[in-house]
């Protein structure tokens, strides 16, 4: 068997995950009565169970309350991270295009750059400075395209995204932890359920609104994330930081054709300097590890 092997299946995994994070802009385009909150519920509520499931699958019952409890602190900060990205993100897509949240959440890597020099005094290559300066130019077009459409509100909590994802990462570097993404992802689907609950009633999502959140929950959030567990040992941070970007390019591309949702020419053009931008950054390599999925 070749060498290469494992990293070409690993590429392909990742592809598979892209495609699957990527379908949840043109699904909540098709839900009924759903409200914001209620939409976020759900989809953590179908991610949480199913992920019990793999638990209990791989590990029986004791073996995974024991993995769960094993993240300690650190899988507490994780999972908090993890259910503000998942809130923030089905809320901005139920308030703005799905191109300006993917966009909005592709920013994560800068972030984390600008948020590492700051608190753990990591220098800053100039590449990066440049790719930083590039994506503010092309956030800025943006917004002014979101602004003529209402949808500047939904980018701002769109940041929650990429925020908490830089939090989660110098986090977890400051305090010299291993991220363990399963208990996390679990940990934040059960936070993110308690947080929207609440604020979910009165139900209105119909049956077919819960299948389709049952379908992201499961399909958009569980299976990638387990399955980027595989796959990210094989693969270097500039590697997962561009193949990420097919989410970025699929996303809005699966909602413009089956839900007639065409981003506005100011959109494209401030998109297109934003994947620029962070396509020169991750050009060369880094040592600084990619930021997990949300």
């Amino acid at each position: 068997m070749s060498s290469s092997t494992p990293h070409r299946r690993a590429v392909l995994t990742l592809i598979l995950c892209c495609f699957m994070w990527s379908i949840a802009g043109v699904v909540t385009r098709h839900l009924d009565s759903a409200a914001s909150f209620e939409v976020t519920f759900w989809r953590s509520f179908f991610c949480g169970v199913a992920m019990v499931v793999w638990f209990i699958y791989h590990e029986g019952v004791k073996g995974g309350l024991a993995h769960v409890r094993a993240s300690g602190r650190a899988g507490l900060i994780a999972g908090a991270c993890w259910a503000t990205m998942f809130t923030c993100f089905m809320i901005a897509l139920t308030m703005t295009s799905t191109a300006n949240t993917l966009i909005v959440n592709s920013l994560s890597p800068l972030i984390t750059a600008l948020l590492a020099w700051a608190v753990l005094k990591s220098p800053i290559p100039g590449r990066t400075w440049l790719a930083i300066g590039i994506a503010i130019l092309g956030m800025a077009m943006m917004f002014g395209a979101a602004a003529s459409s209402g949808g500047t509100l939904g980018m701002l909590i769109a940041f929650g995204v990429p925020v908490a994802a830089a939090i989660n990462l110098v986090t977890m570097k400051r305090n010299h932890a291993q991220l363990d993404l399963a208990p996390a992802v679990l940990i934040g689907a059960i936070i993110s359920c308690a947080i929207t609950l609440p604020l979910s009633f009165p139900f209105a999502a119909s049956a077919k609104d819960v299948v389709l959140l049952a379908i992201l929950g499961v399909f958009q959030l569980a299976i990638p994330c387990v399955l980027l567990i595989r796959a990210a040992k094989h693969l270097s941070a500039p590697e997962t930081a561009l193949l990420g970007m097919l989410e970025v390019i699929m996303g809005p591309l699966w909602t413009w054709l089956f839900a007639n949702e065409t981003p506005s020419n100011n959109t494209l053009i401030g998109a297109a300097i934003v994947i620029g931008a962070l396509v020169l950054n991750e050009a060369m390599p880094k040592s600084e590890p990619a930021v997990a999925k949300r």
